[in-house]
């Protein structure tokens, strides 16, 4: 993966949507990009489970959790999980727990904060829906780069080697 400073990218590619600076480094990568595949729930994380579980070929997971700050959607087992099954990272509007082990993954995670208390399960939520926050619209296929400076969002894959 090639090295990526999104100042350099908001530089070169002016139209990149950029993310208000309110998420933290949680993961073990701090700068990493891909492909998006979004969820929005609130409160529940049983989608975020169901989508790590399966191939993640690179994608970035985008979770609009309704940035909650009462529960926490991603734990270390889900980010062992997202690791095992080839995510690139996760972008949470919302909490994650067990920061301790989240750093020491090979998994870029960036969230608002950290909750101590698990999320419910009930099933509720949907998968790739256009989701917004953070003064951002955020789609499925789109592109996400992230790293200590900020998120940025790009409707397409960018040539990095013009950076």
């Amino acid at each position: 993966m090639p090295t990526i400073i999104t100042p350099d990218i908001c530089d070169a590619f002016p139209d990149v949507q950029v993310l208000e600076p309110t998420f933290a480094n949680f993961g073990g990568v701090d700068a990493f990009y891909g492909p998006v595949r979004t969820i929005k729930c609130f409160e529940d994380n049983s989608l975020v489970k169901q989508a790590v579980a399966e191939p993640g070929d690179g994608a970035i997971l985008v979770v609009d959790a309704g940035g909650s700050p009462r529960c926490a959607m991603l734990g270390d087992l889900l980010a062992e999980q997202a690791v095992e099954n080839g995510w690139a990272g996760v972008v949470m509007y919302g909490c994650v727990r067990d920061v301790d082990i989240l750093a020491t993954l090979p998994l870029g995670v960036q969230a608002l904060g950290c909750h101590p208390r698990k999320s419910e399960k009930r099933g509720e939520g949907q998968r790739d829906v256009t989701i917004s926050f953070a003064s951002a619209t955020i789609t499925s296929g789109n592109w996400l780069y992230a790293d200590n400076n900020g998120i940025l969002i790009a409707d397409r894959e960018l040539p990095l080697d013009q950076v």
